[in-house]
């Protein structure tokens, strides 16, 4: 891209937006800004340093599984463009740097000895983020299981899933924790637990709705509770064993990443009310809720019944208390409607119909928000400060990091005729950062909501799950037909103003 392009995308985009321009100033002093990412996402070399394969190298490989057929073997490079991609993160003014580690990368078998090739390369990645005074905060898990571990025993089905999990967080503590001070155990385990055992559109792609008809094996109703049980005892397993072994040493920080929508009752009325508190124990609260009171919400107990894995008095005393912080993954905002027919519960029989709500984006024909390129996804900036309110409300107010997403909830498409200069100059997803701050940054000094940091998904356009290529999230346009060259949008420059002071950016005009 021409230096003149460059210029005119900044000077348009700062013209635009220069009476609305956040800053720093807005957020109280040693708030953490940074961005995030995936190791599937981002790494690729899928078959380099030794690395072994994961449920969603094989997932991509079953056909009809990727809109549109992709994988991630190669996605962005970041494995090998690490140093580069950190650059583009100083020179916006990141704090931090979220980042997960592959499991089959550290531990190719997914239990026994580290692979010296996968601790080598996040060593490097690690020791090059700190360089340039990024801080590291590492996910341990962000989906990609070890495909031996679900061959040998269903993986998260199993409870010895619990013990292999504690295991490779110990790897990593031991490994990287000198210089790591905040980890997360878990990347949105409602999202996986729901999407790859209820509806099956994930890896590792169990379901029994309708009959099997859209997957091989599985139990849409049973399984899900499972495997966010396991999720649950791993994560408290993990952070015991920092606290046992690590923190006094390293004097790390341990959370949990939650995908969240807000669910805003339909109407004033009681059924509705309900509904939409329903709708939040079935998401948020299915992990909190265990984490901080030691057992499921009510409302899941009454609707899920027998289904769902007792929480022993002994368990409860093991779960509560795990928690240093909680990361919350936000991406939109939908009404919530009591479901009075319970008929989507009679045809699907599965987990996400035992809520008994209807989610729309309407209310009597009128939109909740506009339509990001994603047809699920809605832009409702207020729905964040209701969200960290709730959070605060409920449970006393802890240490929140939003960790992911509400940058990223204005994807675009990624249409194969829009030119360089339109897919730039992405104007919509600044004024949905603008909102989005502009709401958090009130939720923070108005309603005193603890929210310690924010995250940005995410720098690069990359590699998104079922969607393969044909959506983009990153504040970098990835230049997927010219080297994945990375160029800068106008939303990462308008990003850069607000994190940079006025004298940095006036430099480079």
């Amino acid at each position: 891209m021409s230096t003149l392009i460059t210029l005119f995308i900044v000077i348009t985009s700062l013209f635009v937006y220069s009476e609305s321009i956040t800053s720093r100033a807005d957020f109280p002093q040693g708030f953490t800004f940074g961005t995030a990412s995936s190791a599937y996402q981002f790494e690729g070399a899928v078959n380099e340093g030794n690395k072994g394969l994961s449920i969603w190298d094989t997932f991509t490989r079953q056909p009809g599984r990727i809109l549109d057929f992709s994988n991630a073997d190669t996605t962005v490079d970041q494995y090998h463009r690490f140093k580069d991609d950190i650059d583009l993160m100083k020179d916006l003014g990141m704090d931090a740097y979220r980042f997960s580690i592959s499991w089959p990368r550290i531990i190719p078998n997914g239990t026994g000895e580290p692979n010296s090739e996968g601790i080598e390369y996040y060593n490097s990645l690690i020791d090059a983020l700190l360089e340039k005074g990024i801080e590291p905060y590492v996910t341990l898990y962000h989906w990609d299981l070890p495909q031996i571990l679900e061959d040998n025993y269903q993986g998260w089905l199993s409870k010895q899933i619990v013990n292999d999990f504690k295991h490779y967080a110990f790897i990593c503590f031991q490994a990287f924790g000198d210089r790591v001070k905040h980890w997360i155990t878990f990347n949105e385990p409602h999202g996986f637990s729901i999407q790859g055992y209820d509806t099956g559109i994930q890896a590792p792609g169990r379901c029994s709705i309708l009959g099997h008809l859209f997957c091989k094996t599985g139990n849409s109703s049973v399984e899900p509770y499972i495997v966010a049980h396991n999720i649950l005892l791993s994560h408290a397993a993990a952070y015991r064993c920092y606290r046992t072994y690590f923190k006094a040493k390293q004097g790390g920080q341990i959370g949990i990443a939650l995908d969240s929508k807000w669910y805003e009752p339909i109407s004033d009325a009681d059924e509705d009310k309900e509904a939409a508190h329903r709708a939040m124990d079935f998401s948020i609260g299915w992990f909190l809720d265990p984490l901080f009171f030691g057992k499921y919400p009510l409302s899941m107990k009454k609707l899920v019944g027998e289904r769902l894995p007792e929480i022993t008095p002994q368990m409860s005393k093991f779960l509560v208390g795990c928690l240093d912080f909680i990361g919350i993954n936000h991406y939109t905002t939908l009404y919530a409607r009591n479901d009075r027919t319970r008929f989507r519960k009679l045809i699907l029989q599965d987990a996400s119909s035992d809520t008994a709500v209807i989610s729309t984006a309407y209310r009597r024909g009128v939109p909740i928000g506009e339509q990001a390129a994603s047809r699920w996804l809605r832009i409702v900036p207020w729905g964040i400060r209701k969200l960290v309110n709730y959070v605060k409300d409920k449970y006393d107010n802890p240490p929140v990091m939003i960790t992911e997403n509400v940058f990223a909830g204005m994807d675009d498409k990624n249409k194969p005729f829009t030119t360089l200069n339109k897919a730039l100059q992405d104007d919509k997803r600044i004024e949905y950062h603008r909102d989005y701050l502009s709401n958090l940054s009130a939720a923070i000094r108005e309603d005193k909501c603890n929210v310690r940091g924010y995250f940005v998904w995410s720098v690069l356009d990359n590699w998104e799950w079922n969607s393969g290529y044909t959506v983009r999230f990153g504040l970098y346009y990835v230049d997927y037909k010219n080297n994945l060259t990375r160029i800068p949008k106008a939303s990462a420059l308008w990003f850069k103003s607000i994190l940079r002071l006025n004298s940095d950016l006036q430099s480079q005009l």
